[in-house]
């Protein structure tokens, strides 16, 4: 990927285009169950005190949650991230993401709904780096 394609586009405000807030107001009301017990652990600043958004526009992308404290972006995964087509996309989005100067974790719905506290574990440790 080439540098000026990771570049945000002018128009866009605050590097995400409106209907990115749209699509992301959608995905909030469709959470898979893996995000709906993450959000339980981390919204309403509960989780040591940070601010985490879930379903947030960042560029042409929409993230799983994110903290802008720490600009750490958590993204969980269901099966079809594992097919070579998803593998190469997933890291086209973190290579941008990385590019704007933000950290990318990842989770497995099924890491997230049998080991949240390895989960949490590392959530913290990437807050304190």
């Amino acid at each position: 990927m080439k540098e000026k394609d990771l570049q945000y586009d002018e128009s866009m405000w605050k590097g995400a285009p409106a209907s990115g807030f749209l699509k992301a107001q959608s995905l909030r009301e469709t959470l898979t169950e893996a995000e709906v017990y993450l959000w339980q652990r981390l919204k309403s600043n509960q989780f040591h005190g940070l601010k985490f958004r879930r379903q947030h526009p960042i560029g042409i992308y929409i993230v799983d949650f994110y903290c802008h404290q720490h600009k750490l972006i958590i993204e969980l995964d269901g099966e079809y991230h594992n097919t070579l087509e998803q593998v190469e996309k997933d890291q086209e989005r973190t290579d941008f993401l990385s590019f704007q100067g933000l950290r990318v974790i990842r989770f497995t719905n099924e890491q997230v709904l049998t080991e949240i506290d390895p989960v949490l574990e590392k959530i913290g440790e990437c807050c304190k780096e």
